[in-house]
């Protein structure tokens, strides 16, 4: 419980520092004599922009994955609302330039792209460049575009946006016409790149220094594929069961090639990291191929998606596919803790053949006081278990009498973690008693 109050502490100290940093450019309107001429639809679409500016600049801080600020959510509600204020961002950007356009037609004039760099063109392009961010991360696999380049190019045009929107202002003058104001100009523009820098220098130099080796290539069920990897130099890193990593290997992590990935491994035995890696497509597809020895990098722990976050009497885990990766993360430490506590397994597979683990769970049986149902889309002839989804007639069948006091973890595909978390609602879940990590983040 004292665990719990702390979060939910730093929690909302956390959101009242982000609404304070998102409302500092708006402070900036109200420092100094006000301007005559100035009527009140100008400087609320100025607001709007300034708003809107504030949040994007603050998108940079919210990717440097500082242990602080993540702890209270976990990192994958961290980066969910990271995309969800992007378009909150956008529409308030937006507004800035409708609402001044409707307010002084006579603006439109100004519009030409062929003026050269005047302060109106200078601010389209940050609008473009914010536009064409937020397309392709909406529409990046409709456009076939790969991970890494699409990583890259998603840094370029997010730099580009609020750079182009500091000089804008900075072009208009009226807002950083005083010291005071220039101050605060200053200082949030040196969070917004300290941010970068360090999520992008700082970060992969230390990296740098804590090198780890690919120990073993273990071929397992559904197209999956589990890398060992032991430290080189180094004592390695503690993490809770269920906890994620962002993996790079065979480059450097300056590079931008690092995935995220759960961590399948015990948390009790100590040296090597197993990360269990389904075949899905771009970089996944070759994991079968790296070769024992080469070197890799492991940015991490991260995550609240653990049992030792939230300590309960007994748990029920849900995974569809690979998401039974941390899941067993979870068991396997539990095994290896003799915790004897009550454990419900649900695992959402194509098929009994591609159910990754398979074997190993059935092992657990033994060890722990494990019970699994498996949910299969495509039975073989003859299967006498549940098949098709995870639905709340199927759960009703096969709940415990104390279903209502333990703690649920879901993993899985984004359709099938909502499915699943709707059905436990009207099952009458508590919904803090539900936890859930879609394998999809990014």
């Amino acid at each position: 419980m004292e665990v719990t109050v702390r979060r939910t502490i730093n929690g909302i100290f956390w959101i009242l520092v982000y609404l304070a940093l998102v409302m500092a450019p708006l402070f900036v309107m109200l420092i100094g004599p006000e301007r005559p001429g100035r009527g009140f639809w100008r400087e609320f679409s100025v607001a709007l922009g300034f708003a809107g500016l504030g949040m994007m600049g603050l998108q940079f801080l919210l990717t440097t994955r500082f242990q602080t600020i993540t702890a209270p959510y976990g990192i994958d509600v961290v980066y969910h609302f990271h995309r969800q204020i992007t378009f909150v961002a956008l529409v308030l950007i937006l507004a800035h330039p409708v609402i001044l356009l409707v307010e002084t037609p006579g603006m439109l004039r100004m519009l030409n792209p062929f003026a050269g760099l005047n302060l109106v063109n200078i601010g389209l392009l940050s609008v473009l460049a914010l536009v064409l961010l937020v397309a392709l991360s909406v529409w990046r696999r409709g456009f076939r575009l790969r991970y890494e380049p699409w990583r890259l190019t998603h840094g370029l045009l997010a730099t580009a946006a609020v750079v182009l929107a500091m000089v804008h202002v900075t072009m208009v003058g009226y807002y950083i016409n005083t010291p005071d104001k220039r101050t605060l100009w200053i200082i949030m523009a040196a969070l917004w790149i300290g941010s970068l820098v360090y999520i992008r220098i700082i970060k992969p130099l230390y990296l740098l220094t804590r090198p780890y080796k690919v120990a073993e290539v273990i071929p397992e069920r559904g197209e999956a594929s589990t890398l060992v990897i032991r430290p080189d130099g180094h004592r390695g890193m503690t993490f809770k069961p269920g906890q994620f990593v962002w993996l790079t290997v065979g480059s450097l992590p300056l590079f931008l090639s690092e995935h995220p990935f759960s961590i399948s491994s015990s948390a009790m035995k100590n040296g090597a990291v197993e990360l269990t890696i389904k075949k899905l497509g771009d970089w996944s597809s070759r994991v079968s191929e790296i070769q024992p020895g080469t070197r890799a990098y492991l940015d991490g722990p991260y995550g609240a998606f653990s049992l030792d976050m939230e300590v309960a009497d007994g748990y029920v885990f849900l995974a569809g596919g690979v998401g039974i990766t941390p899941i067993v993360g979870m068991l396997r430490t539990m095994a290896d803790r003799q915790d004897r506590r009550p454990v419900q397994l649900y695992y959402g597979s194509k098929d009994f053949e591609s159910a990754t683990f398979r074997e190993e769970l059935d092992e657990l049986k033994h060890k722990l006081n494990l019970d699994v149902v498996y949910v299969l889309e495509e039975p073989h002839e003859g299967w006498e278990g549940e098949r098709g989804y995870i639905t709340p007639e199927l759960l009703a069948r096969h709940l415990p009498e104390d279903r209502l006091t333990r703690h649920y973890f879901i993993c899985g595909p984004v359709p099938m973690l909502n499915a699943v978390t709707r059905a436990l609602n009207l099952l009458g879940v508590p919904q803090e008693q539900v936890h859930s990590e879609p394998f999809n983040m990014v």
